[in-house]
């Protein structure tokens, strides 16, 4: 090996040790009347609401806790971070989606199973989060989970007659020669659903993703050694193609699905003023909805599912806590992290954010509120995957939605060559 070889190794070694002498004080899941010194936390979660729910939980302890919170843009937050950490001053930990954390790797520290043990991990918390399990330990803690539902407008489908919303996704073929509707030039007036563009169809990435989720794909993969690469493949036992034909052909004027396209306003604004029947949304954006329209009346159900085959998916965002490696206060930043995601704390964020936990054991006690009975179902069968840049990722799925509804490229070949370039993408967040 080089002397550049060795040296790496060498500052790999130096650093696993100190990881395990960081973690071998660790005593439980922090104290309330012990002082745990102050630290600083970056992130994108918005910092109202974590500095709201940091008060909160001070009002509890007689030791409060001392917690700086940096809410950056999810744009900036990889070079702001990159920079602070030249310079020494980085935070002690970071807050961000589950699927922004690759290029973060290097930079964190596991949680080693000595402290947080792989069993109790994979008992406390949604399927989503093992995502975080590595070879050396969690990745990060889970804290929120917001993950993509149904809206639906009632007084649409009781126009038309129909009592309930769509559960599976060839439903809406049907739903479409009901509920779309077109003047005599062809003009799409009234939708029954909004896919296949990525420039008005808000959350295009998300809801992508979903249907290659549901189709039994990862849409990335990580390797024995920790690499992560593409999954999209119309090879083995997880065909993508029929989930991206579904996904454009509302935007092929030619198919009887057409209900869509380009010119047309964003889906979310379609589905306030009324004009468009379903809306894939986060359930964080339930307030919004009621907020900018209180007089719309609409409901929330589970993202409707495959008939057949596959399995029961839809996006989630989570957020998980992750120690930086260069902090010399990591113990303290655990034990903190411990305080702010334990099972009273986490239930009191849920009813704070009206988002579900990410605590198994809380979904289990069920809830009496009509919206959270389907957040809480979305939650559990809520994936992610990782991903370099959601910026690049989305350009990348949205020019191979964009190949095949421009007829330029048919499913197969759009799959593959947006997988090629996926691969260099994320070869570029890890190096």
């Amino acid at each position: 090996m080089s002397k550049f070889q060795i040296t790496v190794i060498g500052i790999f070694i130096v650093a696993i040790i100190a990881g395990v002498a960081v973690f071998a004080t660790y005593k439980g899941a922090g104290s309330s009347s012990t002082q745990l010194p102050p630290i600083t936390v970056w992130g994108t979660f918005p910092a109202d609401t974590f500095n709201n729910y940091v008060a909160k939980i001070n009002q509890t302890l007689s030791a409060p806790l001392g917690i700086t919170y940096v809410q950056k843009s999810q744009s900036a937050f990889s070079d702001d971070f990159v920079r602070a950490l030249a310079v020494g001053q980085g935070p002690d930990a970071i807050l961000v989606p589950a699927d922004m954390l690759l290029p973060q790797m290097n930079k964190i520290t596991p949680i080693p199973y000595t402290a947080l043990s792989q069993r109790t991990f994979m008992d406390s918390y949604i399927n989503e989060a093992q995502i975080y399990l590595s070879n050396n330990g969690a990745l990060a803690v889970p804290f929120v989970i917001d993950p993509l539902v149904m809206y639906w407008n009632k007084d649409m489908f009781a126009a038309a007659g129909l009592a309930s919303y769509p559960k599976y996704w060839d439903e809406f073929t049907a739903l479409n020669k009901t509920l779309t509707q077109k003047d005599q030039n062809g003009n799409i007036r009234r939708s029954a659903i909004a896919m296949g563009d990525f420039n008005t169809v808000l959350n295009a990435r998300e809801l992508l993703g979903t249907l290659f989720l549901q189709s039994g794909n990862t849409v990335t993969s990580i390797s024995s050694t920790g690499a992560v690469t593409s999954a999209l493949s119309n090879s083995g036992p997880t065909n993508l193609s029929s989930a991206l034909q579904y996904f454009t052909q509302f935007v092929n004027p030619n198919s009887s699905n057409y209900s869509w396209n380009g010119g047309m306003t964003d889906s979310k604004t379609a589905f306030l003023s009324g004009t468009l029947a379903t809306y894939f949304g986060f359930a964080s954006e339930l307030g919004d909805i009621r907020a900018k329209n209180p007089n719309l009346n609409f409901d929330v159900a589970p993202i409707p599912q495959w008939r057949s085959g596959g399995q029961k998916a839809t996006y989630g965002r989570m957020y998980g806590f992750s120690l930086v490696r260069a902090s010399s206060n990591q113990n303290a930043a655990y034990q903190t992290i411990a305080i702010l995601t334990n099972q009273a704390n986490l239930s009191m964020l849920s009813q704070m954010t009206y988002l579900p936990p990410v605590s198994s054991s809380l979904i289990a006690q069920g809830s009496s509120d009509p919206y959270m009975t389907i957040f809480d179902q979305a939650a559990l069968i809520s994936r992610t995957w990782f991903d370099a840049d959601q910026a690049q990722s989305y350009q990348i799925f949205g020019n191979m939605v964009n190949a095949v509804v421009s007829g330029a490229k048919n499913a197969s070949d759009a799959i593959n060559d947006a997988s090629d370039q996926y691969n260099v993408v994320l070869g570029q967040a890890t190096q």
